[in-house]
């Protein structure tokens, strides 16, 4: 395969490398098995196209570089240093930040059915984010790391930290920065 099709970055969609790259999905899979959901055609129409490969690996919970590594080995295309700037990190911290208080959270809402029959939740926190007062916080419960939404959200100025509490329970806390 030529590497003049799609050079496989950290910034990639997900969509467009599956549309360059279908036989991918398979290797997606195999590094985590989150990745399975993007078997929904409405999950790969619409979360995939703005997903970055950066954004995938923290959801999947592995290393952006090894998952761009592995594509890229997949593919024919040589390894290369693959840089991971701040805005790439997991944004799980190890410890609450100081705006962090449970008894501040205004809105819960519990996104994982929705997420489990292939609808996405981004437009619905968005809006209810654009309700929230300053010093209120909004809880959302995913089954994973809500990359794309987390970029999303901070992008309009909002903070937020993100706990593993189960095996497949994340909880987002978001608040007006």
């Amino acid at each position: 395969m030529s590497e003049d099709r799609l050079s496989i970055t950290p910034q990639t969609k997900v969509g467009e490398l599956l549309s360059v790259y279908p036989e991918l999905e398979e290797v997606l899979v195999s590094v985590a098995p989150a990745f399975r959901k993007l078997r929904n055609p409405v999950l790969l129409r619409t979360v995939a196209k703005v997903t970055t490969l950066a954004q995938a690996a923290r959801v999947g919970g592995v290393s952006v570089a090894e998952l761009v590594q592995q594509l890229r080995r997949a593919v024919g295309q040589p390894d290369s240093e693959i840089e991971v700037s701040a805005g790439f990190a997991s944004s799980g911290a190890s410890t609450a930040p100081q705006w962090y208080d449970q008894n501040k959270v205004k809105v819960s809402f519990d996104a994982r059915r929705m997420i489990d029959s292939g609808e996405q939740p981004i437009g619905r926190v968005l809006g209810d984010l654009g309700k929230l007062l300053p010093g209120e916080i909004y809880e959302l419960i995913t089954p994973f790391e809500p990359a794309p939404l987390i970029d999303k959200a901070t992008s309009k100025g909002f903070a937020s930290y993100t706990r593993q509490v189960g095996s497949a329970v994340y909880k987002t806390y978001f608040v007006r920065s």
